[in-house]
C-alpha cells in the first residue's frame, strides 16, 4: 500500500498523551542525532553542515512519507566509504549526481512494489559488507582520534594502519586524550546510565574541556569555519549525460545501501513496537529523501537503526517524534552552530569509533564459522572486497553472490524422476492417496514427477532425468502438482522435450497443473502445442488419457477420490 504511516496514524486517533509521548522521543533524537550527523559527513571527507542538512530535510521527509511508525533516517556510516570515495573522485557534484539517481532508483523500486525483494538479500551478504564498513571507518578514524601527522589516510584500511604505524612518533597526546576519553565516557554513560544520549554528552564536555583549558587541538572551526544557521539555497548541477553513465555504477551501490538498511532499520522497529511497516511506501519515501537532501547540499540519507531503536525505547509512537527530532535538529543549528565549532575534531572521531565497534557486530560475524560453508564463504567474500577492494564492488559482487545462493538453494530442493515402475508404493509418502505406486500403470507408460518450482536452476535436472530413456514409451505423464510455479527456461525445456516426445511417436501428457503454470504455458502457447486435451488436473484423468492412446480400457477413480489441483486451477481440460 502506498500510503504514508503518518496519515494512517493521524487517521486512527491522535491524543494528547501520544504526542507527549512523541515529544519526549523526539528531543531525545534530535539531540543523539546532533554529533551523528556531524561526524558521518567529516568522516566522508566533506564539511559537517551537510551532515546537518541530510538530517534535517532527508530526516522530514522520511518521517512525512514513510512506510514506517517510528523510522528515523538521516546519514549512516554505511554510506561513509562510498559517500568518501566518490566525493574524492568525483566531487561533491558527481556525488548529488549519484544520489539523485539512486533516489530514483528507490522510488521505482517502491513504485513497481519491489521492496520485499530487497529483504532476500541474504544475512551474510549484509553482515559481510557490515562488518567491512566497521573496519573501514574504525581505521579512517584513528588519525583524528590521536592527532597523528600522517597527511591523508589512505583509502584502504590496510595501507593506512601502515601509514599510522610509521607516524606513530607524531602521536599527540592532548588530542589523544580527548579521543580515547569520549570513547571510554560513551561507553561507560551507555553502561551506568543508558538514558543519557553518552554521545552527545562526551561531545559537550570535549568541547567544553577544550575550550576552558585552552586546549591546542583541531576543532571543527579550524577545519571547516564556522557552521552556518540555516538551509542553503535549493540547488541542483546541469544535466550532463556523460555523467550519468559514468556513476551509474556507485548510484546503483548508493541506492542498495539506502534500500536494505532503510528495510532493516523498519524491520527491527516492528519487532520493537510489533507493527508492521510498508516496505514500497518506505522505498518510495527513502528515494524522495534522497532527491531532497541533496537539493538542499546534503548527502545520502538512510533509515539510521540506532537512532530508530532510541526513538523507540524513548517512546515514539507515530511519525510525528521523527518530525519532532528534525525541528530539533533545525533549532540546534540555527542558536547554537557558532558554538558548534568549538567541538574537537578527535571528539568526533571517538564518536565514530565507538559507532564502528557497534556496526561490526563482531559476535554475528563470528558466529557464521558454524553456518553452511557456502554461507561462510559468501560472508568472508563480501566483507574483504569491502575492506581490501571497494564497497561498490562489493555491493554489486554481494547482490550477485546473494542471487547465486538463492538459485542453488532452490534448485536443490527442486527434484524431477522417473516414478513409474522404478519407485515402489513405499517410496512415495504414506499418507498419500495420490501415490502412483497404488495405481495401475501399464505397459508403454511411463511417469515423471517435478518436485519443487521448475525454474532456470532445476531444468538441467529435468534434462538429465527425462534423456534417461533409451527406449521411447507410447505415453509420457508429467506430474506438476508440487510444481507452484515455473519460468521462461522451465517452458522453454518443457517445449523442446515436447518436440523430442512427438519426434519419437510419444504422446506427452500433463497431470496436475497448477494456476501460475496453467497461466504461463496459455500465454507462452505451449498449452495450445500439447493440447487441452492432454493437460489434466489430477494422475488419475492422465492415466485413462492415456490407455485411451494405449487403446486400453479406462479404470474407475479410486475412492475416496482426492483431486491434487483443485477444478479452478486446473481449468477445463482436468473436468
Amino acid at each position: 500500500m502506498l500510503k504514508p504511516k503518518l496519515i494512517t496514524t493521524l487517521q486512527e486517533g491522535y491524543s494528547r498523551s501520544i504526542f507527549l509521548s512523541d515529544l519526549t522521543a523526539g528531543l531525545t533524537v534530535g539531540f543523539v542525532a546532533l554529533p551523528l550527523a556531524m561526524a558521518f559527513a567529516i568522516a566522508s571527507g566533506l564539511p559537517p553542515e551537510r551532515g546537518l542538512f541530510t538530517a534535517i530535510v532527508a530526516g522530514f521527509l522520511i518521517s512525512v512519507l514513510g512506510g514506517s511508525r517510528v523510522q528515523i533516517g538521516g546519514p549512516t556510516g554505511a554510506f561513509v566509504v562510498i559517500v568518501s570515495g566518490v566525493a574524492a573522485q568525483y566531487g561533491y557534484e558527481g556525488l548529488v549526481y549519484c544520489t539523485v539517481m539512486a533516489g530514483l532508483f528507490l522510488i521505482a523500486l517502491g513504485l513497481f512494489k519491489m521492496g520485499g525483494l530487497i529483504k532476500f538479500i541474504p544475512l551474510p551478504v549484509i553482515t559481510g559488507f557490515t562488518t567491512g564498513i566497521a573496519v573501514v571507518i574504525f581505521s579512517t578514524q584513528i588519525k583524528d582520534l590521536l592527532g597523528l601527522h600522517v597527511g591523508s589516510v589512505s583509502e584502504t584500511p590496510v595501507s593506512a594502519w601502515i601509514g599510522y604505524i610509521r607516524h606513530a612518533h607524531t602521536i599527540d597526546p592532548t588530542t589523544a586524550a580527548i579521543g580515547i576519553g569520549t570513547v571510554i565516557l560513551i561507553l561507560g554513560l551507555r553502561r551506568l546510565t543508558p538514558r543519557i544520549p553518552g554521545m552527545l554528552a562526551a561531545m559537550i564536555l570535549a568541547a567544553v574541556v577544550a575550550a576552558l583549558g585552552d586546549l591546542s587541538v583541531e576543532t571543527i572551526a579550524s577545519r571547516f569555519g564556522v557552521l552556518p544557521r540555516g538551509l542553503p539555497t535549493p540547488w541542483f548541477p546541469a544535466f550532463d549525460f556523460a555523467r550519468i553513465r559514468e556513476l551509474a555504477s556507485p548510484a546503483f551501490a548508493i541506492g542498495m545501501l539506502a534500500g536494505i538498511e532503510s528495510l532493516l532499520s523498519a524491520t527491527v522497529a516492528d519487532g520493537m513496537i510489533g507493527g508492521r511497516h510498508r516496505p514500497n511506501m518506505e522505498l518510495v519515501a527513502q528515494g524522495v529523501a534522497n532527491l531532497g537532501s541533496v537539493i538542499f547540499g546534503g548527502i545520502p540519507a538512510t533509515g539510521a537503526i540506532a537512532r530508530t531503536a532510541t526513538n523507540v525505547k524513548s517512546g515514539a509512537k507515530t511519525p510525528v517524534a521523527g518530525i519532532i527530532h528534525v525541528l530539533t535538529l533545525a533549532a540546534l543549528l540555527f542558536f547554537f552552530a557558532p558554538l558548534a565549532g568549538r567541538i574537537p575534531l578527535a571528539a568526533l572521531a571517538g564518536i565514530l569509533v565507538v559507532v564502528s565497534y557497534d556496526m561490526s557486530e563482531i559476535g554475528r560475524f563470528l558466529s557464521f564459522r558454524r553456518a553452511p560453508r557456502s554461507d561462510f564463504m559468501v560472508l568472508l567474500t563480501t566483507f574483504a572486497l569491502t575492506v581490501l577492494v571497494d564497497l561498490i564492488v562489493a555491493v554489486e559482487v554481494g547482490v550477485v553472490l546473494a542471487a547465486l545462493l538463492f538459485i542453488r538453494r532452490m534448485s536443490e530442493v527442486s527434484n524431477v524422476g522417473m516414478v513409474t515402475r522404478e519407485l515402489g508404493e513405499d517410496d512415495d509418502e504414506p499418507a498419500d492417496p495420490n501415490a502412483i505406486g497404488s495405481r495401475d500403470v501399464p505397459p508403454g507408460i511411463e511417469v515423471f514427477e517435478i518436485q519443487g518450482p521448475f525454474f532456470f536452476g532445476a531444468a538441467d535436472r529435468f534434462q538429465d532425468a527425462t534423456h534417461f530413456i533409451k527406449k521411447p514409451p507410447r505415453v509420457v505423464i508429467i506430474r506438476m502438482r508440487h510444481v507452484p510455479a515455473i519460468d521462461a527456461t522451465g517452458l522453454h525445456v518443457l517445449r523442446e522435450f515436447h518436440i523430442r516426445c512427438r519426434r519419437n511417436g510419444t504422446q506427452l501428457v500433463l497431470s496436475g497443473v497448477h494456476a501460475q503454470p496453467l497461466v504461463a504455458m496459455q500465454r507462452s502457447g505451449l498449452w495450445d502445442q500439447i493440447g487441452d486435451q492432454n493437460i489434466f488436473g489430477n494422475i488419475d484423468d492422465a492415466l485413462n488419457r492415456a490407455r485411451d492412446i494405449l487403446g486400453l480400457p479406462r479404470v474407475a477413480r479410486p475412492g475416496p477420490f482426492v483431486p491434487t489441483v483443485a477444478r479452478e486451477a486446473a481449468g477445463p481440460p482436468g473436468e
